[in-house]
């Protein structure tokens, strides 16, 4: 209900101005319960829209991917996160946008059908996320930007376009590969920028390393980044195939392609540290069971409920990417978040 609307309803008939301003003054208490009631709707509608319960799965790329570079995070990486967290909530916004006609049908509860947010200002801020995620990988300097570029080009590719396609799983899949691979890049590029600390001057080999760009020299690190990336990328990939009948159900391939994906992921991100082992049979058994359930009954809740534990599957899965890297303490702070995402989601959906 509008605004003008409560104030006609709460217009006491025959009642004059004098008379009015006493009753609002003895009525202020419950004036300013039901102002408050009303802005924490709104915050309410908008952190549904943003689903911020799924923003706790957004930190662990950068993390993972600065310890896919092996060096410890620095500002780069909190640059990274930031323009990670903007981006991410732009897409949020701009696939509600996006899907408001449909959403009207199939769940009108949504915040733009249900009208508790104006269509205008979830595709404004959409635009000004995105443009404050690229200004902050700017100043993590040019590659980063590079990267975020990429990034927010998927975003919108999918969210306009990509996403009722056969395209869509791959793009989303992409989206979150760039996302880790911008943790690394504007680690390293922070690390290659700093000030030197030695009083020497390098010579030699050393001279010669440092002379040359990061990005253009083929290192374990790289590689590491990579394939990284691309784990993170096929988890992503079968969770959004199974996103995609999370509506209407039906579906019990995708779920078991799902969990085949996740099985090989899983043995793939444990890479033999006793730490990154344990932690990928975390990922593992986090969406196993919804999943199975999913395979059995394809229902719609049962399918959102497998989507929602592949979300959260994000966590322990940048945690062991992270250990398997050489890094247990950043593995260990990406674990951390997970309980912060479960608490969030038992008050904000993820899907």
């Amino acid at each position: 209900m509008s605004g003008k609307g409560r104030t006609a309803a709460g217009k006491p008939p025959g009642v004059g101005a004098g008379a009015r301003a006493a009753v609002r003054g003895a009525e202020g208490a419950p004036a300013g319960v039901a102002a408050t009631g009303a802005w924490r709707d709104r915050a309410a509608a908008w952190a549904e829209l943003f689903r911020v319960s799924a923003l706790a799965t957004v930190p662990g790329d950068a993390l993972a991917g600065a310890a896919a570079r092996g060096v410890r995070p620095n500002r780069g990486t909190l640059l990274a996160i930031g323009a990670s967290l903007c981006l991410y909530e732009a897409g949020m916004a701009l696939n509600d946008w996006a899907d408001r006609e449909e959403d009207a049908l199939d769940r009108p509860h949504r915040p733009l059908p249900s009208g508790r947010v104006h269509p205008a200002a979830a595709l404004a801020a959409s635009a000004a996320l995105t443009t404050a995620g690229l200004a902050l990988a700017a100043r993590a300097g040019r590659p980063p930007l590079a990267v975020a570029a990429a990034l927010a080009a998927t975003v919108w590719s999918y969210d306009l376009h990509l996403k009722h396609t056969f395209l869509g799983p791959a793009a989303m899949g992409a989206a979150r590969a760039l996302d880790l691979l911008l943790g690394a890049t504007a680690t390293a590029t922070a690390t290659a920028t700093a000030p030197a600390t030695a009083t020497a001057p390098a010579s030699g080999r050393a001279a010669r390393a440092t002379a040359v760009p990061w990005w253009s020299r083929p290192t374990a690190g790289v590689r590491r980044a990579a394939l990284s990336a691309g784990l993170l990328g096929a988890h992503t990939y079968a969770v959004t195939a199974v996103s995609r009948h999370e509506a209407h159900g039906g579906s019990a391939t995708a779920p078991a392609a799902a969990l085949t994906v996740t099985t090989a992921v899983a043995a793939a991100a444990g890479g033999g540290a006793p730490l990154a082992t344990v932690l990928a049979a975390d990922y593992a058994r986090t969406p196993a069971t919804s999943l199975l359930h999913a395979v059995l009954n394809p229902s719609p809740p049962l399918t959102r409920r497998a989507v929602g534990a592949g979300i959260r599957a994000l966590i322990p899965l940048q945690a062991a990417l992270a250990a398997r890297s050489g890094a247990p303490a950043t593995a260990l702070a990406v674990l951390a978040l997970g309980p912060l995402a479960r608490a969030l989601a038992r008050k904000v959906s993820p899907t």
